[in-house]
């Protein structure tokens, strides 16, 4: 059975460490909450945090007494708690789903009222068009659009409830009309919109409608509007997808985490270094403000 490194599995990354959305990135150092947009330079936002998330507009941030809050200024008062009691959180077009400490998944949409959708929820991830779910039996549940085959099961059309659509996962992440999931025995599967590549060679040109495996011998997975990545045990950081080629490459050595949003890929090596590519190129070393 796949072994997954500690605090793997949120947002758009592949630890609680990094998260990328679109132009939107942050990252976790020593629970201090940096961010930037685009090809800026990382600030400093918030301390006290144990998992961060992003949207297009937000940060997202859960302490260690479960308090989920998002702010999208970096003045401390600008933060507004959402939901008590929380353990992880995952964010992106449709809203944010907070996983509580018992595994009840509660999902809110622009208007931050959250209504409980499910139990014994082991992941969660928030896509441009559809919402997914890891359930604790391995089962991944699907709701939203289905137009580019987003559910993975052959349904191309939306459906009001969750949708149990595959098995065996541990992970899942969803961008811009695509989603992978990562299974127990370290095989990534894609669906949905494969234009550019996110789903290396799996119905590229257009679209996959079914799930079908894309990368071996993962452990964490990542994915962006256009690429995808995956982390193997050894440290190596693979891509796939615009900006780097179709089938999976060795991008990097020795990196604990990776993000990805719309063409920006985020790297945290083993020393605590954070790199970025843009759009296939790089890295470039990003810099955190002293103090």
């Amino acid at each position: 059975m796949l072994t997954l490194p500690s605090g793997s599995s949120r947002a758009d990354a592949s630890h609680a460490q990094l998260a990328s959305y679109y132009d939107r990135h942050a990252a976790l150092i020593d629970g201090t909450v940096f961010g930037w947009d685009g090809a800026a330079h990382p600030r400093r936002l918030r301390g006290g945090i144990l998992q961060v998330a992003v949207s297009r507009d937000a940060w997202y941030g859960v302490t260690s007494a479960g308090e989920l809050s998002r702010w999208s200024a970096p003045e401390p008062a600008a933060a507004v708690v959402l939901q008590r009691g929380v353990a992880r959180v995952a964010a992106g077009a449709s809203g944010w789903i907070a996983l509580d400490r018992d595994g009840s998944a509660w999902q809110a949409g622009s208007n931050d009222v959250a209504v409980r959708v499910m139990a014994d929820v082991l992941d969660a991830a928030v896509g441009d068009s559809a919402d997914y779910l890891v359930t604790r039996d391995g089962r991944v549940h699907v709701r939203g659009l289905a137009h580019r085959g987003q559910y993975g099961d052959g349904l191309l059309r939306a459906t009001p409830d969750y949708v149990a659509t595959a098995t065996d996962a541990v992970a899942v992440r969803a961008h811009t009309g695509h989603a992978v999931l990562l299974r127990r025995d370290g095989t990534a599967m894609g669906t949905g919109g494969n234009r550019f590549g996110p789903l290396s060679a799996h119905g590229l040109g257009d679209k996959a409608d079914r799930w079908g495996p894309i990368f071996q011998e993962a452990v964490a997975i990542a994915t962006g509007s256009r690429h995808t990545l995956a982390l193997r045990a050894d440290g190596s950081l693979w891509a796939w997808g615009d900006g780097f080629a179709i089938q999976p490459a060795r991008l990097m050595e020795r990196v604990r985490a990776v993000a990805a949003g719309d063409s920006a890929t985020i790297a945290l090596d083993a020393q605590g270094v954070l790199w970025q590519w843009d759009a296939g190129h790089g890295p470039r070393r990003l810099t955190l403000p002293a103090g």
